[in-house]
């Protein structure tokens, strides 16, 4: 902070304003200079060069960018509701199973509230009833923003939104950001909560709302299920493990050589029927035992294949009455077209392709110095709709995949590139396609 020798300029309030300002980090206008803030004559800031008085000599200081902008930032909007920044009260909320910790704001990162309750409709009372009080007492608008990785805030947020509250949804990882730079990371639910709040300060015109549209309960819907169908295929892979090694004590290797599957329904049928062979001279368990267990595994498998085709019955309705049509793509079945709706939700909330892939971490991240300039695979965004993207254009690229796809697939190769790295490339081509195709709700046309 450069201070100038004027005492009777610096005896003004515009100091103390401006090192609170500077202390909680409000957003300032876009290439701002926040650690160099001038004394001018109108109590403002000065544009272009200013001068700062040093022993009889004046220092020129470069602050570019700078807008005329009042100690109030009034410039600075809040979405379209038009409240100013520093009308607002940014309640930050961790949210979890049973509890949720609240911690209220106001513009200057001064806390004003701290409060835990319940996850019932009683708590979530509570809740407004205090911050009703607050924000009543300073004149201030509530705005939320939920710190939710697992969805244990859906209840709140219903709450909020049906009470005309405004709700924004901060991601783990920006709280996280915070909580890593302080001189002594420590982690719970009052700081987490903390957190988010600050977040909600600085990056509140960035971040989703929290909404309840049509499309996007219906892409929760889809989400539920196909989570669900996942839990069951996972839990098949585990116990046909399991029963490999119960067939292998009973039949040893050659159990291997009966059928060519040992897991199709003619084979399923004869385990059952004959769990260890008529002679027991090569089986060193209790064969009563052995035959339970393996009868057993196989009834429920039975039983798991079952409860995935009425999952994907399900899953067919849903996405007929989404009105999509990305199963037409080659490549993409019912399950992966279930996936890109459950991920992307409502396609209206990206911008353009770029916004989408950016979203899905399918766009290259930036890894720059000096003159060296190049770019590497990012870790970053939705990692499950990355992968649906993934398994996609790995059937792109197969045996009876699309010969579009594969020809840019073997010229990227052709250029230099390694095969992740054209796979990369068709990935990011194949969300131009899905984007269009959603945003318009259009089938896949081939190209002649």
């Amino acid at each position: 902070m450069v201070k100038a020798e004027d005492k009777e300029c610096c005896k003004k309030p515009v100091f103390k304003t401006l090192r609170r300002i500077a202390a909680c980090l409000l957003p300032l206008p876009k290439g701002a200079n926040r650690l160099l803030p001038v004394a001018s004559s109108n109590y403002g800031l000065d544009t272009g060069v200013s001068m700062a008085k040093n022993k009889g000599r004046y220092e020129q200081l470069n602050i570019k960018f700078m807008e005329q902008a009042t100690l109030t930032q009034n410039n600075i909007r809040i979405g379209a509701s038009g409240t100013n920044s520093d009308q607002l009260l940014y309640i930050g909320v961790d949210v979890h199973k049973d509890k949720h910790t609240a911690v209220a704001l106001d513009c200057f990162g001064e806390i004003l509230l701290e409060k835990e309750i319940d996850n019932t409709k009683k708590g979530f009372e509570q809740l407004m009833s205090v911050i009703n009080e607050t924000a009543k007492g300073r004149g201030l608008t509530p705005l939320f923003g939920l710190e939710d990785s697992q969805n244990y805030g859906l209840r709140l947020g219903y709450s909020l939104c049906k009470q005309g509250c405004a709700v924004k949804i901060v991601s783990p990882i920006l709280v996280s950001g915070f909580r890593k730079y302080e001189t002594h990371p420590e982690k719970s639910d009052l700081l987490d909560a903390l957190g988010a709040a600050k977040v909600l300060i600085q990056r509140t015109d960035s971040l989703p709302n929290f909404s309840i549209s049509k499309p996007q309960e219906i892409a929760k819907d889809i989400k539920e299920m196909v989570m669900d169908r996942e839990f069951l295929i996972k839990e098949k892979t585990r116990i046909k493990n399991q029963l490999h090694r119960l067939l292998h004590r009973a039949h040893n290797t050659e159990y291997k050589e009966k059928f060519k599957n040992p897991f199709s329904v003619k084979a399923l049928k004869y385990w059952s029927r004959y769990p260890v062979p008529k002679k027991n001279d090569n089986v060193f368990v209790n064969p009563d035992i052995l035959k339970n267990q393996i009868r057993r595994k196989i009834k429920r498998i039975k039983e798991i294949k079952k409860d995935v085709e009425i999952i994907e019955q399900g899953l067919r309705a849903l996405v007929d009455k989404t009105g999509q049509k990305i199963e037409t793509m080659n490549g993409c079945g019912l399950v992966l077209a279930a996936s890109l709706i459950a991920e992307i939700k409502d396609i209206q909330r990206f911008r353009s392709p770029s916004a989408l892939a950016k979203y899905g971490g399918l766009c290259p991240r930036e890894h720059s110095s000096g003159k060296k300039i190049r770019h590497i695979k990012t870790r970053a965004g939705n990692r499950r709709l990355n992968t649906t993207f993934h398994r996609i254009a790995l059937s792109q690229i197969g045996i009876h995949g699309n010969e579009r796809s594969k020809n840019y697939f073997n010229r990227k190769v052709a250029e230099g590139k390694s095969k992740s790295q054209a796979l990369c490339c068709l990935k990011r081509r194949l969300v131009d396609v899905v984007f269009v195709m959603m945003k318009y709700k259009k089938e896949y046309q081939y190209p002649n």
